[in-house]
């Protein structure tokens, strides 16, 4: 049976993280999201697009392989790689950070890690260097 409705952007979801005020300040400075509001045990930031709720817990980064965001384009891609760079961003395949999704994949991308391990990608979707 199919689903009589279609899914929008992400609302929001929640990770548990070791000190939620200072992810939520490295969630600003890398990702540029914004803090939206604080709750009982932790801080929501977020932009238009998303809400991530961070909450004190015990980060589980095994959980998930990544997560994964969309730019624009790969003049937006190679800036933000850049950016990573300058701020010294835990980046995944030095020296080769913008790649194929997979292998055989027209949509670009690059890895990084955040304070609690958990595993982010900004992509392009079809797009070639």
């Amino acid at each position: 049976m199919k689903a009589p409705f279609t899914l929008g952007v992400v609302g929001h979801f929640g990770l548990a993280v070791r000190n939620p005020k200072k992810s939520a300040k490295w969630f600003e400075s890398v990702l540029g999201l914004k803090k939206e509001f604080e709750f009982g045990n932790g801080v929501a930031i977020g932009n238009d697009n998303v809400t991530i709720a961070l909450f004190k817990g015990k980060p589980r980064p095994e959980t998930i392989d990544h997560m994964s965001f969309h730019l624009t384009n790969m003049s937006e891609l190679r800036k933000a790689l850049e950016h990573l760079k300058h701020i010294d961003a835990d980046l995944e395949d030095s020296g080769d950070e913008i790649g194929p999704e997979a292998p055989g994949s027209p949509h670009m991308g690059l890895w990084f890690h955040d304070l609690d391990g958990y595993r982010w990608e900004l992509s392009v979707q079809g797009k070639s260097k």
